[in-house]
């Protein structure tokens, strides 16, 4: 099992406050045990030697350019994992760095590539890279060559110990209850379990996506039941698209919370929140609290526009909680948002509010620079 993968909570965050309020729009349903795709969840990280400093007020933005749906895994060897959706939707792209900052000059290398007919040659969308008992694993999303928007979830497996050598293996598709369009997949550990969350459509259902959670029998293996626990009911999720994707967690303060992605991926983009006290069952419904307004959206004096499908990780200090997303420098988009490439990569110190919520703030504007050098090479060295 990661660290990086376990909902573990920073002793120094240990007051609990009250619930956010809101509707929670969630159902059950038994499913049967296939390969699935899980929620994200990086949490404190392996303590900083002592005189660390902090770059969270270091960040330069955008942090990579033309990356999309950004995950950010800070392993136990100290280094930061990098991976995203490229514009070109064929391939899936690592990196990696000592510092988060790094990341923006590290070498990148392509891990795998789509395939030009069958399965998997179409639409790879937003990998999660993770490391679980001893092996690598990306869940990403993808449709058959022939077919683009049957897009599922699908599984490759590493075993060296670095990801960036060995083979990576396919393993397949991961099953959910239904055959129909998903994507976005994260996994996390809570209390010894290892838990999934992605983005599907229910059949009948008047929604395009929402998003669910299911306890896992191995990194490939869902284990019913799965439960909604959000679908879009709030006219700011229903903007071009009736959305509810892109989850990710974090624990903090006593509870377990849920970021998510809503609306069509132009400027109405933004993000939602569901929180849980963490004693809580998290496969009950009843237990998740819904916040009936966007914690995160675009900003007119920042200059950034939809942001979102965001991570959580944690500074080179080992306390400071850090936010990743991705958004757009610019409102108006001629043609389908998914044929604009410049969604990029951007990352903001995550604050937290006297009740013990997070503070996700607006999304900063860009770094202003001198130069084109957003790095060094010592930064980024792996």
């Amino acid at each position: 099992m990661s660290r990086a993968d376990d909902l573990s909570e920073d002793p120094t965050l240990s007051a609990r406050r009250t619930l956010l309020k809101g509707a929670l729009a969630a159902g059950a349903l038994v499913t049967v045990p296939g390969v699935a795709h899980a929620a994200t969840a990086p949490t404190a990280a392996p303590a900083a030697p002592v005189g660390a400093t902090c770059a969270a007020d270091r960040f330069v933005n955008p942090l990579v350019r033309n990356r999309a749906d950004p995950h950010i895994h800070r392993h136990t060897d100290g280094r930061y994992y990098f991976t995203a959706t490229a514009p070109e939707y064929d391939r899936i792209i690592l990196r990696r760095s000592r510092t988060i900052r790094g990341i923006a000059t590290a070498d990148e290398s392509v891990i795998w590539r789509k395939h030009e007919t069958g399965v998997m040659g179409a639409h790879i969308w937003a990998p999660e890279i993770h490391h679980i008992d001893g092996k690598w694993y990306v869940y990403f999303a993808s449709a058959p060559a022939e077919a683009i928007w049957d897009i599922r979830i699908w599984v490759l497996e590493n075993s060296n110990r670095d990801p960036f050598k060995g083979t990576w293996v396919e393993r397949g598709q991961l099953k959910t209850a239904w055959e129909t369009f998903s994507l976005d997949a994260t996994t996390f550990t809570h209390r010894g379990s290892r838990y999934l969350a992605w983005a599907q459509h229910e059949p009948g259902m008047d929604n395009n996506t929402a998003v669910w959670l299911s306890k896992m029998a191995d990194p490939v293996t869902l284990t019913g039941p799965q439960i909604r626990l959000t679908t879009p009911e709030f006219d700011w999720e229903r903007i071009g698209f009736r959305v509810n994707e892109g989850p990710s967690f974090i624990k903090r303060n006593g509870r377990i919370f849920m970021s998510y992605s809503a609306s069509a991926t132009d400027f109405n983009y933004c993000m939602g929140l569901l929180t849980i006290d963490a004693r809580a069952d998290l496969m009950d419904p009843a237990n998740w609290t819904k916040s009936p307004t966007p914690v995160f959206t675009s900003n007119d004096t920042t200059k950034q526009y939809g942001p979102g499908h965001n991570c959580f990780t944690v500074a080179e200090d080992g306390r400071t909680d850090v936010l990743v997303y991705h958004a757009r420098q610019y409102k108006e988009i001629v043609g389908d948002p998914l044929n604009d490439p410049n969604r990029h990569t951007r990352v903001q110190k995550l604050g937290w509010n006297a009740d013990g919520t997070p503070d996700f703030g607006v999304p900063v504007a860009d770094t202003q620079q001198t130069g084109t050098q957003v790095g060094s090479p010592m930064e980024s060295g792996s």
